[in-house]
Protein backbone atom coordinates (compact mmCIF):
# COMPACT_ATOMS: atom_id res chain seq x y z
CA UNK A 1 0.00 0.00 0.00
CA UNK A 2 1.69 3.22 -1.16
CA UNK A 3 -0.25 6.77 -1.25
CA UNK A 4 -3.80 5.12 -0.42
CA UNK A 5 -3.17 2.58 -3.65
CA UNK A 6 -2.69 -0.95 -3.40
CA UNK A 7 0.13 -2.18 -5.72
CA UNK A 8 0.81 -5.52 -6.49
CA UNK A 9 4.74 -6.82 -5.92
CA UNK A 10 6.01 -9.34 -7.25
CA UNK A 11 8.80 -9.90 -5.05
CA UNK A 12 9.63 -7.75 -1.53
CA UNK A 13 12.59 -6.44 -3.31
CA UNK A 14 10.33 -4.82 -5.66
CA UNK A 15 8.31 -3.27 -2.82
CA UNK A 16 11.30 -1.95 -1.16
CA UNK A 17 12.75 -0.82 -4.48
CA UNK A 18 9.24 1.18 -4.93
CA UNK A 19 9.91 2.64 -1.43
CA UNK A 20 13.27 3.26 -2.00
CA UNK A 21 12.38 5.40 -4.95
CA UNK A 22 9.42 7.32 -3.54
CA UNK A 23 12.33 8.32 -0.99
CA UNK A 24 14.56 9.83 -3.69
CA UNK A 25 11.80 11.77 -4.95
CA UNK A 26 11.15 13.51 -1.28
CA UNK A 27 14.43 15.43 -1.55
CA UNK A 28 17.32 15.24 0.28
CA UNK A 29 17.25 11.37 1.97
CA UNK A 30 19.46 9.44 3.56
CA UNK A 31 19.91 5.87 5.00
CA UNK A 32 21.01 5.45 8.09
CA UNK A 33 23.37 2.65 7.76
CA UNK A 34 24.39 0.20 10.99
CA UNK A 35 25.88 -2.20 8.42
CA UNK A 36 23.21 -4.57 9.63
CA UNK A 37 22.69 -7.11 7.35
CA UNK A 38 19.03 -5.15 6.23
CA UNK A 39 21.14 -1.89 6.01
CA UNK A 40 23.57 -3.99 3.44
CA UNK A 41 20.29 -5.07 1.38
CA UNK A 42 19.09 -1.71 0.78
CA UNK A 43 22.74 -0.31 0.21
CA UNK A 44 22.65 -2.81 -2.61
CA UNK A 45 20.01 -1.80 -3.95
CA UNK A 46 20.83 1.99 -4.16
CA UNK A 47 23.82 1.59 -5.46
CA UNK A 48 22.58 -1.18 -7.95
CA UNK A 49 19.94 1.38 -8.87
CA UNK A 50 21.90 4.13 -9.20
CA UNK A 51 19.28 5.86 -6.35
CA UNK A 52 19.78 9.48 -5.35
CA UNK A 53 20.20 8.48 -1.70
CA UNK A 54 23.29 8.88 0.51
CA UNK A 55 24.02 6.47 3.39
CA UNK A 56 26.13 7.49 6.35
CA UNK A 57 27.25 5.55 9.80
CA UNK A 58 27.60 6.12 13.28
CA UNK A 59 30.48 5.15 14.49
CA UNK A 60 30.26 4.91 18.37
CA UNK A 61 34.04 4.21 19.15
CA UNK A 62 32.26 0.30 20.18
CA UNK A 63 31.78 -0.83 17.65
CA UNK A 64 32.64 -4.90 17.04
CA UNK A 65 36.19 -5.35 14.75
CA UNK A 66 33.96 -7.44 12.62
CA UNK A 67 31.63 -4.05 11.85
CA UNK A 68 34.99 -2.27 10.61
CA UNK A 69 35.83 -4.77 8.55
CA UNK A 70 32.81 -4.73 6.68
CA UNK A 71 32.73 -0.86 6.37
CA UNK A 72 35.83 -1.88 4.90
CA UNK A 73 34.39 -4.21 2.27
CA UNK A 74 31.78 -2.19 1.34
CA UNK A 75 34.34 0.33 0.54
CA UNK A 76 35.69 -1.69 -1.90
CA UNK A 77 32.20 -3.22 -3.47
CA UNK A 78 29.75 -0.06 -3.61
CA UNK A 79 30.25 3.21 -5.53
CA UNK A 80 28.02 5.00 -3.27
CA UNK A 81 30.51 6.84 -0.31
CA UNK A 82 29.35 6.44 3.67
CA UNK A 83 29.41 9.71 5.70
CA UNK A 84 30.98 8.56 9.16
CA UNK A 85 29.72 10.29 12.06
CA UNK A 86 31.61 10.03 15.56
CA UNK A 87 30.17 11.30 19.06
CA UNK A 88 31.84 14.66 20.33
CA UNK A 89 34.77 14.27 22.87
CA UNK A 90 32.70 17.12 25.00
CA UNK A 91 30.31 15.25 25.95
CA UNK A 92 31.68 11.39 25.91
CA UNK A 93 34.45 12.30 28.19
CA UNK A 94 32.35 13.57 31.11
CA UNK A 95 30.39 10.68 30.80
CA UNK A 96 33.14 8.48 31.27
CA UNK A 97 35.27 9.89 34.05
CA UNK A 98 31.73 10.26 35.91
CA UNK A 99 30.88 6.53 35.23
CA UNK A 100 33.62 4.84 33.80
CA UNK A 101 33.80 3.08 29.99
CA UNK A 102 31.47 0.93 31.17
CA UNK A 103 28.69 2.99 33.06
CA UNK A 104 26.27 1.79 31.00
CA UNK A 105 25.80 -1.57 32.59
CA UNK A 106 24.64 -0.27 36.16
CA UNK A 107 21.39 1.46 35.41
CA UNK A 108 18.77 1.80 32.28
CA UNK A 109 19.38 5.98 32.43
CA UNK A 110 22.67 5.45 32.17
CA UNK A 111 22.74 3.54 29.33
CA UNK A 112 20.18 5.91 27.68
CA UNK A 113 22.76 8.21 28.01
CA UNK A 114 25.32 6.46 26.60
CA UNK A 115 23.31 5.79 23.51
CA UNK A 116 22.51 9.76 23.49
CA UNK A 117 25.96 10.46 23.28
CA UNK A 118 27.29 7.94 21.13
CA UNK A 119 24.46 7.74 18.35
CA UNK A 120 21.33 10.01 18.91
CA UNK A 121 23.78 13.69 18.81
CA UNK A 122 25.70 11.95 16.24
CA UNK A 123 22.47 11.21 14.20
CA UNK A 124 20.52 14.62 14.56
CA UNK A 125 23.96 15.93 13.07
CA UNK A 126 23.73 13.50 10.26
CA UNK A 127 20.55 14.21 9.43
CA UNK A 128 20.38 18.17 9.71
CA UNK A 129 19.64 19.63 6.11
CA UNK A 130 17.61 16.19 5.15
CA UNK A 131 14.03 15.97 4.39
CA UNK A 132 14.08 12.30 5.04
CA UNK A 133 15.77 9.17 6.05
CA UNK A 134 15.68 5.46 5.19
CA UNK A 135 15.84 2.66 8.22
CA UNK A 136 16.76 -1.13 7.86
CA UNK A 137 14.24 -1.26 10.19
CA UNK A 138 11.92 -4.25 10.35
CA UNK A 139 8.25 -5.53 12.39
CA UNK A 140 9.95 -8.81 13.13
CA UNK A 141 12.73 -7.40 14.64
CA UNK A 142 10.83 -6.96 18.27
CA UNK A 143 7.49 -6.10 19.97
CA UNK A 144 8.31 -2.40 19.99
CA UNK A 145 8.50 -2.39 15.86
CA UNK A 146 5.35 -4.63 14.92
CA UNK A 147 3.11 -1.82 13.74
CA UNK A 148 6.27 -0.41 11.45
CA UNK A 149 4.90 1.27 8.25
CA UNK A 150 6.90 2.05 5.10
CA UNK A 151 6.50 5.24 5.77
CA UNK A 152 6.10 7.26 8.37
CA UNK A 153 6.33 11.06 9.42
CA UNK A 154 9.44 11.42 12.28
CA UNK A 155 8.00 13.84 14.88
CA UNK A 156 11.18 14.15 16.55
CA UNK A 157 13.50 15.09 13.56
CA UNK A 158 10.22 16.87 11.29
CA UNK A 159 11.06 14.55 8.48
CA UNK A 160 9.75 11.61 6.40
CA UNK A 161 11.16 8.07 7.83
CA UNK A 162 10.91 5.07 5.34
CA UNK A 163 11.39 1.59 6.21
CA UNK A 164 11.69 -0.32 2.92
CA UNK A 165 11.86 -3.93 4.86
CA UNK A 166 9.22 -3.40 7.31
CA UNK A 167 7.46 -6.24 5.86
CA UNK A 168 10.42 -8.65 5.00
CA UNK A 169 10.81 -11.74 7.22
CA UNK A 170 14.72 -12.97 8.19
CA UNK A 171 14.27 -15.53 5.17
CA UNK A 172 13.44 -13.22 2.88
CA UNK A 173 16.52 -10.73 3.90
CA UNK A 174 19.47 -13.74 3.90
CA UNK A 175 17.44 -14.44 0.73
CA UNK A 176 18.70 -11.36 -0.85
CA UNK A 177 21.59 -11.13 0.56
CA UNK A 178 22.68 -14.91 -0.50
CA UNK A 179 20.76 -14.47 -4.41
CA UNK A 180 23.31 -11.11 -4.91
CA UNK A 181 26.41 -12.06 -3.26
CA UNK A 182 26.08 -8.95 -0.48
CA UNK A 183 28.94 -8.46 2.02
CA UNK A 184 27.46 -9.03 5.78
CA UNK A 185 29.02 -9.00 9.10
CA UNK A 186 31.26 -12.25 9.78
CA UNK A 187 29.16 -12.21 13.39
CA UNK A 188 26.27 -12.96 12.16
CA UNK A 189 27.92 -16.81 11.28
CA UNK A 190 28.58 -16.95 14.84
CA UNK A 191 24.76 -16.20 16.35
CA UNK A 192 24.98 -12.61 16.44
CA UNK A 193 21.25 -12.00 14.69
CA UNK A 194 20.92 -7.93 15.90
CA UNK A 195 24.41 -6.11 15.83
CA UNK A 196 25.32 -2.88 17.75
CA UNK A 197 28.23 -1.68 20.13
CA UNK A 198 30.39 -5.16 21.04
CA UNK A 199 29.86 -4.85 24.98
CA UNK A 200 25.76 -4.43 24.31
CA UNK A 201 25.53 -7.47 21.87
CA UNK A 202 25.89 -10.69 22.31
CA UNK A 203 24.85 -14.07 20.20
CA UNK A 204 21.09 -15.47 20.78
CA UNK A 205 20.06 -19.01 21.32
CA UNK A 206 17.51 -20.99 19.35
CA UNK A 207 14.86 -19.94 19.72
CA UNK A 208 15.18 -16.11 20.96
CA UNK A 209 13.82 -12.67 19.35
CA UNK A 210 15.63 -11.69 16.76
CA UNK A 211 16.81 -8.85 19.13
CA UNK A 212 17.35 -10.59 22.23
CA UNK A 213 21.28 -10.35 21.92
CA UNK A 214 21.06 -6.19 21.98
CA UNK A 215 20.60 -4.59 25.62
CA UNK A 216 19.88 -8.05 26.68
CA UNK A 217 19.33 -7.29 30.28
CA UNK A 218 16.44 -4.88 29.92
CA UNK A 219 12.54 -5.72 29.33
CA UNK A 220 12.40 -6.50 25.00
CA UNK A 221 9.19 -4.47 25.22
CA UNK A 222 10.52 -1.25 25.64
CA UNK A 223 14.30 -1.37 24.90
CA UNK A 224 15.45 1.22 21.82
CA UNK A 225 18.57 3.07 21.78
CA UNK A 226 16.66 6.20 21.03
CA UNK A 227 17.13 6.38 17.76
CA UNK A 228 13.87 5.01 16.78
CA UNK A 229 11.45 6.28 19.67
CA UNK A 230 8.33 6.21 17.68
CA UNK A 231 8.77 2.09 18.19
CA UNK A 232 8.64 2.28 21.64
CA UNK A 233 5.81 4.72 21.92
CA UNK A 234 3.89 2.72 19.55
CA UNK A 235 4.46 0.17 21.89
CA UNK A 236 3.73 1.98 25.11
CA UNK A 237 0.22 3.08 23.97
Amino acid sequence: MMNGSCISYVTPADEALQTLRDAAQAGAVTLASSFSVEDMVLTDLIDRHGLAIGIFTLDTGRLPEETYALMQAARRRYRTPVAVYAPQAAALEPYIAAHGPNGFYDSIDLRQSCCAIRKVEPLKRALAGKQGWVTGLRRQHSPTRRDLPLREWDEGNAMHKFNPLAAWSNEEVWAYVKANDVPYNALHDRGFASIGCAPCTRAITVGEDIRAGRWWWENPDTKECGLHPAQADRKAS
